[in-house]
């Protein structure tokens, strides 16, 4: 059996639970800068179990490039900026200071927030946004990305979504499930069940439809899925394999790889003809194809050296080039959105790590150190990376800063969860 076959069946007879993802810090970074989100104040009837100032709080926790300082902790709890005594945050060692307002209008909430630097003693951000009553984690989410991007001038990613797949075994059967949550893992929703694997999620750039592989008619096909509607498209089941599906920048098409010509090959299927353009041709199996950040070219996965690498190809028509040379295997390219680095799996003395290698000088990194880890998808900011490993006997999702220094874990409550995929950052 090929490696790549040898992957499909480990990933799809991985064992995974189908409840609500929970979250636990795992590794702070040493350089976090120090935060106070003081709890918003509250006029009307504000619901009690999403409050907004904990989830940014949270939100900024789990990025690993800031410090909340805990409520408790805090001198005074001020609303506004004319309440606000810069001494009391010096003190205390605080950078940043977050205070904010929120009022209940009918099925509406508002929130007024303002963001100061306790060293220049000025105000960076104020601003206002409203959410009806019944999703403040979302108007939560929207703050978190504002107070990220005015402290690091980088768009936040808080209010994108992960996609990954669960398994439940009982009595022998086998139930998959593709679930949707925020990116700390709630608010799951299931968008489809199958008592065959599912692989391969990608998102749209418009983070409209997803893109995947299932074996629902006992072979694998690839389909397009409207989140909205929950209306599904069948658009590959050619003969043998219809895998590793990646959508362009411009959402028209669709890199593949099939073997219906009798070997493991990357081509381009446009969406609306289902026209097909092979891409590659070797003798090799190439697959796991992905663009690069022009939109121009790609990068893949090849054996033809003999074993598992990353290949990119500036163009459909160039020729290949070989990225990775650290180890015997290295797998799943997964680019960042401003052409310096691609991440992927990276095997070293019989475990399988994160890695990455800056395209510019061909420096290649190690980020983590867990031992099985797979299936790495870079935030649509560059700034985190979520990757499926092992915890404690269980498969669990994990987050880590791009660089390596610091993470955060997304086990299930109870057994594994595998193949997380990151969605854009949408307006």
């Amino acid at each position: 059996m090929t490696w790549l076959l040898m992957l499909m069946v480990m990933i799809g007879s991985s064992p995974a639970a189908h409840a609500e993802l929970l979250i636990r810090i795992t590794e702070g970074a040493d350089s976090a800068i120090p935060v106070a989100v003081v709890p918003f104040a509250e006029t009307g009837q504000i619901p009690s179990g999403d409050k907004v100032s904990s989830i940014v709080r949270d939100d900024l926790t789990m990025s690993g490039e800031f410090k909340p300082l805990p409520p408790e902790k805090m001198l005074s709890l001020p609303s506004s900026g004319d309440e606000v005594y810069f001494r009391d945050w010096r003190l205390l060692g605080q950078r940043y200071v977050l205070v904010g307002q929120l009022t209940r209008t009918g099925d509406k909430i508002e929130a007024r927030y303002e963001l100061f630097d306790v060293n220049r003693e000025e105000r960076i951000l104020g601003a206002t946004a409203s959410s009806s009553v019944n999703s403040t984690r979302s108007l939560a989410h929207h703050i978190s990305d504002k107070v990220y991007e005015a402290i690091t001038g980088v768009p936040g990613a808080f209010s994108t979504k992960l996609a990954y797949v669960t398994l439940q075994r009982s009595g022998g059967k086998a139930l998959y499930r593709l679930q949707v949550s925020d990116v700390d893992g709630k608010r799951a929703r299931v968008r489809l069940e199958s008592d065959e694997p599912i692989l391969s999620p990608a998102w749209s750039p418009d983070g409209k439809r997803l893109a995947y592989v299932s074996f629902e008619t006992g072979k694998p096909a690839i389909y397009i899925h409207e989140l909205s509607s929950g209306n599904r498209t069948k658009i590959a089941d050619f003969r043998g394999l219809n895998s590793a599906p990646a959508w362009s920048p411009d959402g028209r098409s669709l890199l593949l790889t099939l073997s219906k010509d009798g070997n493991a090959e990357v081509y381009k299927m446009d969406i609306q003809s289902r026209s097909l353009k092979r891409l590659t041709s070797h003798w090799s199996i190439d697959t796991e194809p992905t663009w690069d950040h022009t939109g121009k070219g790609f990068f893949f996965t090849s054996d033809r050296s003999g074993g598992p690498q990353i290949y990119h190809k500036s163009s459909e028509s160039a020729e290949p080039r070989r990225i990775t040379f650290g180890s015997r295997y290295n797998a799943r390219p997964r680019p960042d959105n401003d052409g310096k680095y691609v991440y992927y799996v990276h095997q070293r003395d019989k475990a399988f790590h994160i890695a990455r290698t800056n395209l510019q000088t061909e420096e290649e990194t190690i980020l983590t150190r867990t031992e099985s880890d797979e299936s790495p998808s870079v935030s649509p900011n560059g700034r985190m990376l979520i990757y499926a490993t092992k915890q404690g006997g269980d498969s669990v999702l994990t987050v880590i800063a791009a660089d390596g220094g610091a993470a955060y874990s997304l086990p299930a409550s109870e057994g594994d969860v595998r193949e997380p995929a990151w969605s854009p950052i949408v307006e």
